[in-house]
């Protein structure tokens, strides 16, 4: 494969002797991250230099009250600047991890300035044009992008990385699934407010909650995204479930799921009860991930060592284990499995990046 961008709506260049954009090969794109200065954007700098990428030039975008300061990479201090209307000019690819209603507003912007985003927001993960991809799991979906391609809410990136092979393999009828979701997941100050009350509740001294709706420190809770009067479910559950069914391509697919905040700085984990069309033994399932790209399994009855957010902190597998028949089930077609994933990588920064060596054939 060529190392070009194969899209033709995206990375476009004008040509100086025609009005119409035509296709350069990029080599070394120049790389815009919008939120660079939030955990995903320090994360997705990280990626890009620890594997290698081939980065042309390096912008850093976020608002006015960062401009001016600077963060490393390589070798280098990279200045911030503010995100503006045409801050997009000769950038090729915008990496956007600044929530969804900075995505909707500068988003088309850089793909009208011939720029290829991907968008961490979930500003266009359910639009029909827009591919929401897992490479691992749907990455040829990528060939129908129009200049976005959308990074799946945490919960689905990560569940469905366990999920595909299984689901390859034997069909699945229904998911059950319960998360305990670590503080990366609402940012960097999430995370510094549980450090905060971590050390406040040691110290027997008073803390008062400013990023979460909750005391933090040696306590979990609910989501605390907006709960839908009518469902009962919490947005994390309908975004997580909805997306998980599309990645898979299951529209119909019944999914059940619980959404629950733990005091954990990062690394999401996730309890999964899946059905089968047909039944499946744990030896089958545990064979089909261990050949899964990006999945490790971690399941020693023996030693009682099962995945666990800490050992699955700061790197890029998803780690799958607890692998057993559900006694719920007597007919032998449903799993239990236990499920732990870095939330800044492969639910967030890293999948990203993947995404752009897919699209350069790397």
């Amino acid at each position: 494969m060529p190392n070009t961008l194969s899209n033709p709506n995206s990375l476009r260049r004008q040509d100086e002797s025609a009005a119409a954009p035509v296709i350069a090969p990029v080599i070394a794109p120049v790389i815009a991250i919008v939120g660079a200065t939030g955990a995903v954007g320090v994360e997705l700098m990280q990626c890009l230099e620890k594997r290698g990428f081939p980065v042309g030039a390096l912008r850093l975008l976020a608002s006015a009250r960062s401009a001016g300061s600077t963060l490393p990479y390589g070798a280098d201090q990279v200045p911030v600047e503010e995100l503006r209307d045409d801050s997009f000019a000769g950038v090729d690819v915008a990496l956007f991890s600044a929530g969804a209603t900075i995505s909707r507003r500068y988003a088309p912007l850089a793909v009208a300035a011939g720029a290829m985003v991907v968008d961490n927001s979930s500003a266009f993960r359910m639009q029909a044009d827009v591919p929401l991809v897992v490479p691992e799991v749907n990455g040829a979906t990528l060939a129908g992008h129009s200049g976005i391609i959308a990074n799946p809410n945490c919960v689905a990136a990560i569940m469905t990385m366990a999920l595909a092979p299984l689901h390859r393999a034997a069909p699945i009828r229904r998911i059950f699934a319960a998360t305990y979701q670590s503080a990366s997941g609402a940012g960097a100050a999430a995370m510094e407010e549980l450090r905060q009350a971590t050390a406040a509740h040691l110290e027997d001294r008073p803390f008062e909650a400013k990023v979460l709706p909750h005391p933090y420190a040696f306590n979990l809770f609910s989501h605390n995204a907006d709960v839908d009067g009518e469902s009962g479910y919490n947005g994390e559950e309908l975004k997580a479930a909805a997306e998980t069914r599309r990645i898979l391509d299951t529209p119909d697919l019944p999914i059940g799921i619980t959404c629950v905040r733990v005091p954990v700085l990062r690394a999401h984990s996730i309890a999964l009860s899946i059905e089968f069309e047909r039944p499946v033994s744990p030896e089958e399932a545990r064979d089909l991930l261990a050949a899964a790209p990006g999945v490790r399994v971690v399941d020693d009855r023996a030693a009682n060592h099962f995945p666990m957010p800490s050992e699955a902190s700061g790197i890029d597998d998803v780690l799958v284990g607890r692998i057993r028949t559900d006694l719920g089930d007597p007919t032998g077609h449903t799993l239990a499995l236990f499920v732990s994933g870095d939330q800044l990588l492969k639910g967030a920064a890293l999948n990203a990046v993947q995404i752009l060596e897919r699209l350069l054939g790397r």
